[in-house]
């Protein structure tokens, strides 16, 4: 992602937060009270888990180790970020906190990204941590969290960066730790998409790390965030760089080999992908050119060759889920201020 396009977000997010356009009918306020809210899945006990970003802190490793270059570097970290369990009448409460948070000099939060289950266990992906974001003994990871709130290390994902270089890196806009944003499990495995490096990691629940594709080896940097299970290999989607080109993401097929090809362009600025029977769903940042814009996101619909928006009006999401009810669920207001961020419902038409 483009270093002005964070300068220009956190302007628009510190500046509009209270100003939100209506939503679509079809869109209602399932749960509130988090702090940046981004990934979430339902868990076989019927709870919905959310990934929270957190407000970032005060802990500088300047002196310590590489940092991310201005003006988004440097961060500052904290321990802040954490999971919420949300039951099925929208009550949130806390399943684990005290996890690292990091702020980006422009003000742009990370956490814990996103959350999967395999089987009856939870995993979680961790974002907010490494030493260029103030976290000098908490690395980016996967964490395999109980149902007491407690978790172990299963992955050191700042480890495998530098051992595992992509073959294009964008060197003007470039996160030493990574920035993972989206973990699905497929087989009894975790799959993690990285969009600053571009790259998609196949993480075992014994914690052996392994590529399943370089996006930036054909791609360039596109930022990939999001990837879906389909019948021979994966979908995945892009958020492309800022400022916002509209039209300028797309869906991406990658075999099980890990080819990567351009299926379908035509969308814009793509933060996840949902793969329901035929139909394939893309949750939109903000839909106009420029700066990402609150009140501007949307849920998009594929079917039969045709795109279709089915949900407007949303303010800077960031994560999407399929609900046991059929409805799809988004963390809204994803980006924004301690407290203000939403879970809604979206009921398919």
């Amino acid at each position: 992602m483009k270093k002005l396009g964070w300068v220009i977000l956190s302007i628009v997010v510190l500046g509009v937060l209270a100003a939100y356009a209506q939503t679509s009918r079809n869109v209602s306020v399932f749960s509130t009270g988090f702090s940046n809210p981004r990934g979430l899945k339902w868990g076989p006990d019927g709870n919905l888990y959310v990934a929270e970003g957190g407000i970032g802190g005060d802990i500088s490793t300047i002196g310590k180790c590489k940092q991310v270059v201005p003006p988004v570097g440097p961060y500052t970290g904290g321990f802040n970020a954490r999971i919420s369990k949300v039951t099925p009448d929208g009550s949130r409460s806390t399943l684990v906190k005290g996890l690292p948070s990091t702020k980006a000099a422009p003000g742009f939060v990370s956490g814990v990204a996103d959350v999967a289950f395999i089987g009856n266990q939870l995993y979680t992906l961790i974002v907010g941590g490494g030493c260029s974001h103030g976290h000098a003994r908490f690395p980016n990871s996967v964490l395999k969290v109980n149902t007491d709130g407690s978790w172990t290390r299963v992955a050191n994902l700042s480890a495998f960066l530098p051992l595992h270089p992509v073959k294009h890196p964008n060197k003007g806009d470039f996160e030493p730790d990574g920035t993972w944003f989206n973990l699905i499990a497929v087989d009894g495995s975790l799959y993690a998409v990285e969009p600053n490096h571009g790259e998609v990691d196949v993480i075992t629940p014994e914690g052996v790390v392994t590529r399943l594709i370089d996006v930036s080896q054909t791609q360039g940097h596109i930022v990939p965030t999001s990837i879906a299970r389909v019948k021979d290999g994966f979908f995945i989607s892009n958020l492309n760089t800022f400022p916002i080109n509209p039209g300028s993401s797309a869906r991406y097929t990658v075999s099980n080999l890990g080819g990567v090809t351009k299926i379908k362009s035509g969308l814009t600025a793509v933060v996840s992908i949902l793969v329901n029977d035929d139909d394939t769903y893309f949750l939109e940042l903000s839909t106009d050119a420029g700066p990402p814009v609150p009140g501007k996101g949307a849920v998009v619909r594929f079917r039969g060759g045709t795109f279709k928006t089915i949900a407007d009006g949303l303010s800077l999401p960031t994560g999407m889920t399929l609900g046991p009810d059929g409805a799809l669920y988004v963390s809204n207001i994803g980006i924004g201020a301690r407290g203000a961020g939403q879970i809604v419902k979206i009921t398919l038409p």
